[in-house]
């Protein structure tokens, strides 16, 4: 089981303490990360004259949305990720049966060889029963 932390960051100049069983490098990131957020917006400057209540619904929605676009993100890399399996998949299968059949079509022509071999001997055989024929009879 991992160790409980609280580690003491701090947002928008402000001093917090954040607890939780991850790390503390993550937990200083995802303080981090908020202050870029209060950052970003802080150098717009319609971002200066709003209330606070609205500039912290401003910084959550914009959380939010990245949150959503980075799911969506990661289920189209899912996505992608299961169609390369599945060709990955179809292109062993065409192997393993492109495979099969070099194995017979080799076999096949050694058997070949081996027949051509046998008759290339016969031929040999009877042309020189042939030729002992015709001498024979001369």
């Amino acid at each position: 089981m991992n160790k409980y932390h609280d580690i003491e960051v701090i947002i928008n100049n402000k001093r917090y303490t954040l607890s939780g069983y991850e790390g503390e490098e993550y937990l200083q990131k995802i303080a981090s990360y908020i202050n870029s957020k209060h950052n970003e917006f802080r150098n717009r400057d319609a971002y200066k004259f709003l209330d606070t209540d609205l500039k912290n619904i401003l910084i959550q929605i914009n959380i939010a949305d990245d949150y959503y676009k980075a799911r969506d993100k990661m289920k189209d890399l899912e996505s992608d990720i299961d169609a390369k399996t599945k060709e990955i998949f179809d292109l062993k299968h065409e192997l393993i049966s492109a495979q099969t059949k070099l194995n017979s079509a080799q076999k096949e022509m050694e058997d070949l060889k081996k027949e051509l071999n046998e008759s290339q001997k016969k031929i040999i055989r009877l042309e020189t029963e042939l030729n002992d024929t015709k001498k024979r009879d001369n």
